[in-house]
């Protein structure tokens, strides 16, 4: 099963529940340039020399015939025509071979893998990117760019409902999904201080992040911090699906586990949505909480695969999320 599966099935359960509408439309000129140059994600590069190319479409067939290797898009939009109370995300549609996405100079996205040292591609997955609300410029212009490298035949943006679409749902108080810190491990034990942790998409297989055919131990890690609208009730953390066991830790302490001790081939923990409960007195309100998830993987893909992840209050989880 492809990587893009598993990340549609997040945007598909939340469009299935709660509606989708896209607000502003991505498509038609976009700024683009040939080469590499990290700088390129910034709002104050100066973009008006590059070429114009029209997305989506590839970019053999907008000048840049028999071009492999890489590229880089640049759009602005306008924050004024967004909700500040309203979760947005970014539809790049079908992008060949490998991209990263950035907004306002922060990465928000990435499928595939671009070189080096490994290069993996993920030309058949729709790009769908939750833009967080507290990188989105509300009051003026912002800054969309794409890295994308093409390994051979089409290269770029080649298709897709490119735009900016909401999601018209109960608010989650924190929305988890998009990039966490990840690590295998040969054992149960945290990695130590001054470990490098890489960047995984959430939810989706390790297998397809880089990952093919690792079973065993891996720590995902995440920093949140509280909007400051928190009341102080009880909050619900949701996981979605793990595959297959998990422990799960809030600033140290563990707060919920999923683990039915069956072997591979019989246990049904991988199917099971997991919500645990976050003890008010864990929390810290004004600073940053840390989240901490130990999965097991006994065998096929692994990891926090599927569903809905984010922190609610429980009031909101029981209204809205525990019987979906």
């Amino acid at each position: 099963m492809e990587t893009g599966r598993f990340r549609a099935l997040f945007i598909l359960l939340l469009v299935t529940h709660f509606g989708q509408a896209q607000v502003i439309d991505l498509t038609g000129k976009w700024r683009f340039n040939i080469g590499d140059n990290p700088t390129w994600s910034s709002a104050d590069v100066d973009d008006d020399h590059w070429e114009l190319i029209r997305v989506p479409s590839a970019w053999e067939e907008e000048g840049f015939n028999g071009y492999d290797g890489f590229a880089w898009y640049r759009i602005r939009f306008d924050g004024r025509k967004l909700d500040k109370s309203t979760i947005y995300f970014l539809n790049l549609g079908y992008i060949d071979d490998a991209d990263e996405a950035y907004l306002n100079n922060k990465l928000v996205g990435f499928s595939g893998q671009c070189p080096p040292p490994k290069f993996k591609t993920a030309y058949n997955s729709e790009r769908q990117y939750v833009l967080p609300s507290s990188l989105i410029n509300f009051d003026g212009e912002n800054i969309i760019a794409v890295r994308v490298f093409d390994a051979g035949h089409r290269g770029g943006i080649v298709d897709g409902r490119v735009g900016i679409y909401s999601l018209e749902r109960p608010d989650l108080l924190v929305d988890l999904q998009g990039i966490w810190h990840f690590t295998t491990s040969p054992n149960r034990n945290r990695p130590p201080k001054g470990h490098a942790w890489e960047k995984i998409m959430v939810p989706g297989p390790w297998e397809f992040q880089g990952h093919s055919r690792y079973d065993g131990f891996a720590w995902y890690r995440k920093e949140v911090t509280l909007p400051k609208k928190f009341s102080g009730e009880t909050l619900v953390l949701m996981l979605g699906k793990i595959d297959d066991f998990d422990e799960v830790y809030f600033n140290g302490k563990r707060i919920g586990s999923t683990n039915d001790r069956r072997p591979y081939g019989l246990s049904l923990s991988y199917d099971q949505k997991r919500a645990y409960e976050i003890p008010p007195e864990l929390v810290v309100q004004d600073g940053t909480n840390v989240i901490e998830v130990l999965v097991e993987d006994l065998g096929n893909i692994g990891g926090i695969y599927d569903g809905i992840i984010g922190i609610v209050t429980k009031r909101e989880y029981e209204k809205h999320f525990k019987n979906k």
